[in-house]
Order: structure tokens, then C-alpha cells, then sequence
């Protein structure tokens, strides 16, 4: 399980960007401020004026993932091939994109919900003015779309084909908005934030949500605690194989929608 866990972090950016929580029970509430109160000015010897913080609770479950890995005889009894390595990075290939996909896309219908909801998710923060491009102007006004104490940890998440069109832009000075990273194995930035790429971001196209910004320490992943692993000997034996099944039970929500926006194109 240890291995599975590191593999899934290298092959899922979300969670190295998201909060991750362990729960022993199916469920967990997490309290959430929906408002704050006030200070106020007092008139000498006048009374306090009452101002309190709300809160709600966003609800987390835990809905199963799973997967089968078939492997032959042979290659089991073969002690060059190192079957722990093969079952973890497999395994954590096929549920860390399945993940991954959820965290960005799903509706929460025995999935976690995305962040690209429409209720639930990320609060839109631009919409563009062309249904198939992006300009410097919208990216500044998606950066300054976000509250500040959020920005200071912000990242921004696209898919490739937007960093392609993204790294175009200029200011009105000339200078390109994106900055390529000065040392190796760190992320590049724009407007001075890292910039992360995922498959599961929408391409640039009519009415889709092609770029996040946003501090993402607020979507929480809950991870059901101990993960299950089986070894079927007999199922696949007339084949010569012998069958591996692994799952886990996650879930996934966005605590505060005003920590993420979102860049939206224009509809067709």
C-alpha cells in the first residue's frame, strides 16, 4: 500500500496539490465558515454591536475505485520480474487517472466532485471574450479575480494545448507573461505562480472552463483508510494467469469555492 501511495502522487498532480485527509469511517464533516462577522466602530460607552461568523459543513464520503490486473504464470515464476513494482505502477496508473479525471470533472454521483461543477465547484472568475482564445488581459483579470489571501498560494492548472496558447501572450510591454523555471524539476510560472498541466483540463473550445487559478490546499481528498488487495489463484487458471484486484474507497470536494476561479470561454 506505502508503494501504491507514493506511485499514485507521481502519477496524479492533484494530489500533490490538494489537502489529503485519512478517515476511518465512511463519511466525514468538515466545518466550513460560509461568513465572518464584523469589527465595528463604538461610540463612547456604547454597546458592542453582535457580528458572527457562520458556518456549514461540506460533507466528504467514500466511493470505491477499483481495478483488475491480470498477470500469467510465467512471468510470476520468473524471479528477474519484480511483481510488486509492476502492480503498484499499474495500479496506481489506472486509478490515478480515473482519480484525476474525477477530481477536475466529476459530479459527485458515486465520484468526488471536480472542481469544474457547475454546483460545487470553482466560482467563475472570467469569462472570455472569444469562445476559442485566451488574451493577457483575461489572465490578469482571472489572477486579481481571486481574493488575495488566497493568491500568495495559488497555482495555476490547464492542459497542454492551452500552455501552447498561453505562452504567446505578451504584456503591453512586450515581455511574455510566461516564465520558464531557473532550476530543473520546478514548475514554470505565470504572473509569478507555478503552472501545472493536467490531461484532464478542457481544451480551449465554446462554453468550456480551460484554465484554474486558485489555492488548491482547499479541495480535500479523503482517503478510507487501508486499501484492499486480493489475489485470485483460480479465476483465470484455465488461461494461465493468476488475477490481481485492487480498490480503494475516496472521495473528493472543494471546501471553499471562492479559493479556485476559473476562466470560462464565451459559448458559441
Amino acid at each position: 500500500e506505502r508503494t501504491l501511495v507514493e506511485a499514485l502522487e507521481e502519477e496524479n498532480i492533484f494530489r500533490k496539490l490538494a489537502r489529503i485527509i485519512n478517515t476511518a469511517s465512511g463519511e466525514r464533516k468538515i466545518p466550513v465558515v460560509a461568513s465572518k462577522g464584523t469589527a465595528n466602530w463604538i461610540d463612547e460607552e456604547g454597546p458592542y454591536e453582535e457580528s458572527d461568523d457562520t458556518f456549514s459543513q461540506v460533507t466528504i464520503g467514500a466511493n470505491k475505485l477499483g481495478t483488475t490486473i491480470k498477470v500469467s504464470e510465467e512471468l510470476i515464476n520468473d524471479s528477474v520480474f519484480d511483481l510488486e513494482a509492476y502492480i503498484a505502477r499499474e495500479f496506481a496508473r489506472r486509478i490515478g487517472a480515473r482519480e484525476e479525471d474525477s477530481f477536475f470533472n466529476g459530479d459527485g454521483i458515486g465520484k468526488p466532485l471536480g472542481i469544474l461543477a457547475e454546483t460545487g465547484g470553482a466560482e467563475v472568475g472570467v469569462t472570455a471574450a472569444s469562445a476559442t482564445a485566451i488574451t493577457a488581459d483575461e489572465l490578469m483579470d482571472l489572477f486579481y479575480s481571486l481574493k488575495a489571501p488566497y493568491r500568495k498560494n495559488a497555482v495555476w492548472v490547464m492542459n497542454d494545448a492551452t500552455v501552447k496558447a498561453v505562452r504567446k501572450l505578451k504584456d503591453q510591454t512586450g515581455q511574455y507573461l510566461w516564465q520558464p523555471a531557473l532550476t530543473a524539476g520546478t514548475p514554470d510560472t505565470l504572473l509569478g505562480r507555478p503552472v501545472y498541466t493536467s490531461a484532464y483540463m478542457p481544451a480551449v473550445a465554446a462554453g468550456a472552463k480551460s484554465i484554474a487559478f486558485g489555492d488548491f490546499k482547499y479541495y480535500w481528498i479523503a482517503d478510507r483508510q487501508g486499501r484492499s488487495f486480493k489475489r485470485l489463484n483460480e479465476l483465470y487458471a484455465a488461461t494461465g494467469q493468476i488475477g490481481f484486484v485492487g480498490s480503494q474507497r475516496v472521495d473528493g470536494k472543494l471546501t471553499l469555492p471562492e479559493t479556485i476561479k476559473v476562466l470560462q470561454q464565451k459559448s458559441a
